[in-house]
């Protein structure tokens, strides 16, 4: 699904310096405002594990919608390389059946590319099982219990609206 929005990543930076024990420098971001929003709402009956497993596979999704969400592979002092991560901070807020369905219903009227989680997800193995699970549920009736959204923050706040933050 292709937005309308802009994807430029952040608004403003500020910068500051730094001194650490008087030796040594470094830049840090001070804020950054970006003007998407990545929010995660998970369903407020999930087990611990459910929510792990649903927030991980939606922020694949998110992840992967489009070029350069991602940031650089991550180094420490040794030089040992990490896997890259988000640019953008993300926000897990949770809500019952009812705000789930709505959210998406807002997500697909205003555009916003959003990942699905349903309950079914659960039991299934691997990819292929998931995608059959998900082509044989009714649209309007999906048992979500993830849904993750990105786009614009203005949208993105009424698409989740009702949700509470996670806790």
């Amino acid at each position: 699904m292709q937005g309308t929005y802009k994807t430029s990543g952040c608004l403003t930076a500020k910068t500051e310096v730094m001194t650490m024990h008087d030796t040594a420098t470094a830049v840090v971001p001070d804020a950054v405002r970006f003007d998407t929003k990545v929010v995660v709402v998970l369903r407020d009956d999930l087990l611990p594990w459910q929510e792990l497993n649903a927030t991980a596979f939606l922020m694949s999704g998110i992840a992967t919608s489009e070029p350069g969400l991602v940031g650089e592979p991550y180094r420490d002092s040794e030089g040992n390389a990490y896997l890259p991560m988000l640019r953008q901070p993300v926000v897990v807020l949770t809500g019952d059946g009812g705000v789930l369905a709505a959210a998406r219903e807002r997500a697909l009227g205003r555009g916003i590319p959003m990942a699905a989680y349903t309950r079914e997800l659960f039991s299934t193995g691997h990819d292929g099982a998931n995608r059959a699970a998900f082509a044989s549920a009714d649209a309007a009736r999906l048992d979500l219990v993830g849904l993750a959204v990105r786009g614009p923050r203005n949208a993105v706040d009424r698409v989740v609206k009702g949700a509470r933050r996670h806790h």
